[in-house]
C-alpha cells in the first residue's frame, strides 16, 4: 500500500482552469498503459470508472494510478460469468448475461474518455431496466452542442472502445496506436468550461453538503439505537458544521453562483423526505441468477449492481431524464498496480 496525495481525476480536471482534449488523450494513454499491463498479467479489473483513477502527488505531470481491486480477478481461460461492476460503466455482455473477457475494461476505458469530452455519461435514463436497455444496445450519441468541438478522432476512438460486439471491440494494444492518443490529432482548444460545468452537475457534490448529510446520518442512527434499547430519545440537534472552502481567483465568482443554486435546490428537497428516508430501505438491482456460472464462480452468489440516482441532471437531459452513475469509490483501500491483487 502507499499513500497518494495528488487526489481524484475530476477534482484535478476541475482546478486546471484550462483543459483540451489532448490533455484527456494523455489521461487515457495512462490508464490504457496500465490496464494493457494488467491484462498482460492475466488481471480483469472489472470495475474501472473515474473514481478509480487517482493522481499520484500534486506534480503537474504527475502520473495515474488505477485504484479500488475489489473485483479485479486472475483468469486462466479469459472468460468470466459473473455479473459484477458499476452501472454506467459496465459492457453489454455482462448485463446481457453471457461470458466475457478482459474486453469489459476497454468497454469500460470508452465510457470514461466519453464523460472526460463532454462531463457527462453516454448512458442515463430514469430507471434501471431502460439504462441497462440503452447501454445492451450501445445507444448514446455524440449530443449538440457539448460535441460540437470535439474532434472527429476522439468520436472514431469512442466508438471503436464502446464497440457492442466485443470481439470488434478495440484492445489497449490497439487503442495505444489510435491516432488520437498518440497526440496527433487531439485538438489542443480549450473545452474546461463546457466540461467542467458538466461534470458538477453530474459528478461533484459539495463539501458542506456531504457534511450536512453525514450529521443527519449519525443522528438518525442515534434515534434508531435509543429506540432499539427502550429509551426514550432526548432531543438531538444537527452539529452546526462550517466547511470552509476557498476556491482559486479563477473560479471563485463560478462556484459562488453555483453554491447560491445548490443552496436553493437543497432547501426545496428537504422540504419532503427522499424515498430511502420514507421506506427505510435502499433500493438495490439484483440481476437474474447464471444457470451458466462456472463451479468456481457459482459458489457465491452474484454482486448486485447499485445504481445511485443523481439530483443534478445535465443539460441535454433535463426534460425529464435522470443521470444515474457508480457511489464515490471507498478509497481507504486503493492498490497500486505493482500490489497484491484480489483474485
Amino acid at each position: 500500500y502507499c499513500a497518494l496525495s495528488g487526489g481524484e481525476l475530476f477534482d484535478r480536471i476541475l482546478d486546471r482552469g484550462v483543459y483540451s482534449e489532448k490533455d484527456a488523450s494523455k489521461v487515457i494513454q495512462q490508464v490504457l498503459q496500465a490496464v494493457g499491463y494488467l491484462h498482460q498479467s492475466g488481471v480483469v479489473h472489472r470495475d474501472l470508472k473515474p473514481e478509480n483513477i487517482l493522481y499520484y502527488s500534486q506534480d503537474e505531470d504527475s502520473k495515474i494510478m488505477i485504484s479500488d481491486f475489489g473485483l479485479s480477478k486472475m483468469v486462466d481461460n479469459g472468460i468470466m460469468s459473473t455479473a459484477c461492476g458499476t452501472p454506467g460503466y459496465v459492457a453489454p455482455e455482462v448485463l446481457a448475461q453471457k461470458p466475457y473477457s478482459k474486453a469489459v475494461d476497454c468497454w469500460s476505458i470508452g465510457v470514461i474518455t466519453y464523460i472526460l469530452l463532454c462531463g457527462y455519461p453516454p448512458f442515463y435514463e430514469e430507471t434501471e431496466s431502460r439504462l441497462f436497455s440503452k447501454i445492451m444496445k450501445a445507444q448514446y450519441e455524440f449530443d449538440s452542442p457539448f460535441w460540437d468541438d470535439i474532434s472527429e478522432s476522439a468520436k472514431d476512438f469512442i466508438r471503436n472502445m464502446m464497440q457492442k460486439n466485443p470481439s470488434m471491440r478495440f484492445t489497449t494494444e490497439q487503442a495505444l496506436r489510435h491516432p488520437w492518443i498518440i497526440g496527433k490529432t487531439a485538438r489542443s482548444q480549450d473545452i474546461y468550461y463546457s466540461v467542467s460545468v458538466q461534470i458538477q452537475k453530474n459528478f461533484a457534490k459539495s463539501k458542506w453538503k456531504q457534511a450536512f448529510n453525514a450529521a443527519v446520518a449519525i443522528n438518525h442512527m442515534k434515534k434508531l439505537q435509543l429506540a432499539h434499547m427502550g429509551a426514550t430519545p432526548r432531543p438531538t440537534s444537527v452539529p452546526n458544521i462550517k466547511v470552509t472552502e476557498v476556491p482559486s481567483p479563477t473560479h471563485q465568482r463560478k462556484r459562488q453562483v453555483q453554491q447560491e443554486r445548490q443552496e436553493h435546490q437543497d432547501r426545496q428537497e428537504q422540504q419532503e423526505p427522499t424515498r430511502a428516508e420514507t421506506n427505510g430501505t435502499c433500493s438495490h438491482m439484483t440481476l437474474p441468477s447464471f444457470p451458466h456460472l462456472s463451479q468456481s464462480e457459482s459458489k457465491s452468489p452474484a454482486p448486485f449492481l447499485k445504481t445511485t440516482q443523481s439530483h443534478h441532471t445535465p443539460t441535454i437531459a433535463e426534460q425529464g431524464k435522470t443521470v444515474f452513475f457508480s457511489e464515490p469509490a471507498n478509497l481507504n483501500g486503493f492498490v497500486h498496480l505493482c500490489l497484491r491483487l484480489w483474485t
